[in-house]
């Protein structure tokens, strides 16, 4: 009986090891979750340490199991781009394994190294970092006008920024944050104060960097925008943003009341480029301004069209929408076609206010001159949007969230020589 039994044993299956901490969850933490969740940045918790996944290990396995986290909002059938921080649903398994089991430890030996941040910074150590020069002062209640600070770079020859990070004073109340390129002989806020906060005045158009007939700003770039969620810029060796020599550094501001007055002295971090860069990126935008929500409305489609003006290199894309904002959908517009071919989507996203994400291109796409894209947005001003200021009015543009805005940011890559009015110069083609 006993030779029997042995063989009936032996022919068991063998179970496979639960995951461990060290040598199975670790590895994904440190790869999709620490950027955020890690101390001093904007994740609720920090998930470095064993104690501390442990603490929330089922949240992990509830907000990756529905796939709420990392936060990634665009329709993978349309696509692919090289900052997806998505999880396979081998690691989502991975993770609800390792929680099923009782999180267990593992061998300390198999801990892949530590990720090396710099303190205070997603990017690595800056080179430089720009502060707006004075605090703002930001009142508990009320709506609070743009705020603006202009700050002289004192270079004395051109940089080429290969990284860049904006970083708010008050986050809770810094609904986005733009930084301005104004090269020399800049006519757009000439008048205005430098190293001083100051807020727009006079007609709105003059100082409207969305109004596309406000030739007073055409020439200024823009270096990064900061919203909710958003990613610092970081370019490959071969690609960089250009901020000319004598440049001033604009510190576009838009905060929003709590219940708690703060103060605010946003800065930005730059990483110079080590060598002079193959392509210069320009970041361009496809805007609707003018436009009217009806009250009610779950699914009200806004669009915005333009062609290309000189061949470019597409790069990425970063939606901007307000509260109402439901989709935002990048195409590429084919004339020759018919039927559902005439519309080519590049990016496809179920828009989140509260995670402004950037979607850049697994595979850079060249574009040629006179190429037409197109944006489209569609917003719910009905009750069933939980984020609705109002069901019961009509929106329209305006600067404050319970306004709308209809933005479609998207980076290209064009000749180092290159600034923004050479490029939309269509006699260069």
């Amino acid at each position: 009986m006993r030779p029997t039994a042995f063989l009936l044993i032996s022919c068991l299956p063998t179970l496979a090891a639960p995951p461990t901490f060290y040598k199975d969850v670790l590895p994904i933490l440190q790869r999709h979750c620490q950027t955020c969740h890690r101390p001093g940045e904007i994740g609720p918790m920090p998930l470095v340490h064993l104690s501390e996944a442990r603490k929330w290990s089922s949240q992990i396995v509830r907000r990756t199991g529905q796939r709420e986290m990392p936060p990634w909002f665009a329709d993978p059938r349309f696509g692919h781009f090289s900052n997806d921080p998505s999880l396979t649903a081998d690691q989502i398994a991975t993770l609800a394994a390792w929680a099923a089991a009782g999180t267990p430890e593992g061998n300390l030996a198999d801990a892949p190294p530590p990720r090396k941040w710099a303190e205070g910074w997603q990017i690595p150590e800056p080179d430089q970092i720009v502060r707006m020069p004075r605090p703002v002062a930001i009142p508990a209640q009320g709506d609070i006008d743009y705020t603006y600070e202009i700050v002289h770079t004192g270079y004395t020859e051109d940089k080429w920024v290969q990284m860049s990070e904006i970083r708010p004073g008050s986050r809770s109340h810094v609904h986005h944050a733009v930084v301005y390129i104004r090269p020399p002989g800049s006519t757009w806020l000439a008048q205005a104060p430098v190293d001083k906060p100051f807020t727009r005045s006079g007609p709105k158009d003059s100082m409207d960097e969305h109004d596309p007939h406000n030739g007073a700003m055409a020439s200024a770039d823009l270096l990064l925008v900061y919203a909710p969620g958003s990613a610092p810029d970081q370019w490959p060796d071969n690609l960089a943003k250009l901020i000319p020599r004598g440049s001033d550094l604009i510190f576009q501001m838009h905060y929003t009341s709590n219940g708690h007055a703060d103060k605010d002295q946003t800065e930005i971090g730059i990483r110079f480029a080590r060598r002079p860069p193959e392509k210069r990126v320009l970041t361009l935008q496809l805007t609707n301004s003018h436009f009217v929500i009806p009250p009610g409305v779950p699914n009200h489609r806004v669009e915005a069209r333009g062609t290309l003006p000189n061949d470019a290199v597409l790069l990425s894309f970063f939606p901007h929408l307000h509260l109402r904002g439901k989709e935002f959908t990048y195409n590429i517009v084919h004339p020759d076609k018919t039927g559902p071919d005439r519309f080519e989507t590049l990016l496809d996203v179920h828009y989140n206010f509260y995670w402004q994400l950037s979607y850049r291109l697994a595979q850079p796409r060249e574009l040629k001159a006179g190429t037409e894209r197109q944006a489209v947005a569609s917003f719910d001003n009905s009750k069933k949007n939980t984020h609705n200021p109002d069901p019961d009015e009509a929106v329209t543009w305006g600067d404050q969230t319970y306004d709308e805005m209809m933005v479609g940011f998207f980076d290209v890559a064009v000749a180092p020589d290159i600034d923004r009015i050479q490029f939309f110069d269509r006699s260069k083609r």
